[in-house]
């Protein structure tokens, strides 16, 4: 049994090298979703693919990553951002990631399978052995069939990735971006392996699930080097642009007193005072921050993100009143964006003023309307509703917001008292009965997973 046991964990480690964490959470912020947008778009259309249907989802990790995990959704982790020094580095993974979904490199494919193979063939013959008597050999028969399995594992990752780099490459030239900036990524990875102590060998090139990154920064040099993009300025707008983003990101993820030594008060730069506003209002200080917000308004006052910032250290600070006026800019200004509509929303509400609750229910079905995955806009309007005596309403939003917060029990019971209030055969009675039986089915699947 303990042999068993064994096998069955390698073959799970074989299965799950490239899946993603399920303890990473998922950041979700109007500005930084506008960016990388912004910065894939040229990408995904060299790529032959619609911006619209390739999603670039924020994962709040400090390591430096970023993956696809199937579909055409690209991860990448909040660490990967910080340590990068500029939106061409950045632009370099996304087109490297394209090349993985344009390459069709999907978990547990034709690599992954053969590897399974081999591994459930010496399962059989080590399961033979053992049967004969022949221990020590069923062992050996064993690990010499997972050495194989993994072997042929790596090989067909370094494939994909070799695949992914040329692809990637291609990309960057059609979009017309130059590959100083993947040239810059790669050399940050490997100056990385060095200050790790992995100084990697000829030999090492086989036993990695990617080529050494001396290899592929010489053969991506070459590509890069021979380019028309290859002098090609960078874009200075979406660089400033990404300098906010990642102080913002700075501040909102790191200790304030991290931060503040990152972005001393006698650095005035844009992104050090947004990086510092984000601080003093995790340690509660507000006056600080409304102060470091008020600067960046003054020297931009149509930027919506600074006035998003003031908002919400309004609204969080216990003065919803004095929020509207910035939030109601700022989505003016970015035409209604959901997340900060959602804000914006719970705004109106704050005030106690059942007067503003017509306008909420306006704003909140709006950014709803447009981004249906946005849990605290649901729940913000399952508040409006309820207050308004809609409580069939107000439980299919709380059903829409515990479905996706993955609370499917109390989702499964919001769905079924939105149905007995609402009319039968109604859209809102459709999505009520789709949010059950999409509860039932995930509780079904944990119940056989136990």
């Amino acid at each position: 049994m303990r042999l068993l046991a064994r096998v069955l964990a390698l073959l799970a480690a074989l299965s799950l090298v490239a899946q993603p964490a399920a303890a990473q959470s998922i950041l979700r912020d109007a500005e930084t979703e506008a960016l990388l947008d912004d910065m894939a778009a040229p990408l995904i259309e060299a790529a032959g693919l619609q911006p619209s249907n390739v999603d670039i989802v924020l994962i709040g990790d400090q390591s430096l990553n970023a993956f696809v995990a199937g579909g055409q959704a690209i991860y990448i982790h909040t660490g990967l951002l910080d340590a990068a020094d500029s939106a061409e580095e950045v632009q370099g993974v996304i087109a490297h990631e394209l090349g993985h979904i344009t390459g069709g490199h999907i978990i547990n494919s034709a690599g992954t399978s053969e590897a399974s193979g081999i591994s459930i063939m010496s399962l059989v013959l080590a399961a033979a052995a053992a049967a004969a008597g022949a221990g020590d050999a069923a062992m050996g028969v064993l690990m010499a069939g997972q050495r194989a399995a993994l072997g042929k594992y790596l090989a067909f990752s370094r494939a994909q990735e070799s695949a992914a780099d040329a692809a990637g490459a291609e990309y960057l030239s059609k979009a017309g971006i130059s590959g100083r900036g993947s040239l810059a990524f790669f050399r940050k990875l490997q100056s990385m392996e060095f200050r790790y102590g992995y100084n990697p060998t000829d030999e090492d090139a086989f036993s990695t699930t990617h080529p050494l990154s001396g290899d592929r920064l010489a053969r991506l040099t070459e590509t890069y080097q021979v380019d028309p993009a290859w002098e090609k300025p960078a874009d200075a707008a979406l660089q400033k642009r990404f300098e906010l983003v990642k102080a913002k990101l700075a501040g909102y993820t790191e200790e304030p007193a991290k931060t503040l030594r990152d972005f001393p008060e006698t650095d005035t730069s844009l992104p050090a005072r947004y990086a510092r506003a984000y601080a003093f209002h995790k340690d509660a200080l507000v006056d600080r921050s409304l102060a470091e917000s008020r600067a960046l308004i003054a020297a931009e006052p149509d930027n919506p993100y600074f006035l998003e910032l003031a908002g919400q250290v309004l609204l969080e600070s216990g003065r919803p009143d004095e929020a509207l006026e910035p939030l109601r800019r700022a989505i003016e200004l970015t035409s209604n964006a959901p997340l900060i509509a959602a804000l914006f929303g719970h705004a109106l509400i704050a005030t106690e003023d059942t007067t503003n609750h017509a306008e909420a229910e306006t704003v909140l079905k709006a950014a709803v309307a447009r981004d249906r995955y946005n849990p605290f806009a649901w729940y913000q309007l399952g508040v409006i509703y309820a207050a308004q005596g809609d409580m069939p309403r107000a439980r299919l939003a709380s059903a829409e917001q515990q479905s996706m917060s993955r609370r499917y029990g109390e989702a499964l019971r919001s769905a079924q008292a939105a149905q007995a209030g609402l009319p039968t055969g109604s859209p809102d009675w459709i999505r009520a009965q789709d949010i059950e039986l999409q509860a039932r089915g995930e509780l079904e699947r944990q119940k056989k997973r136990r």
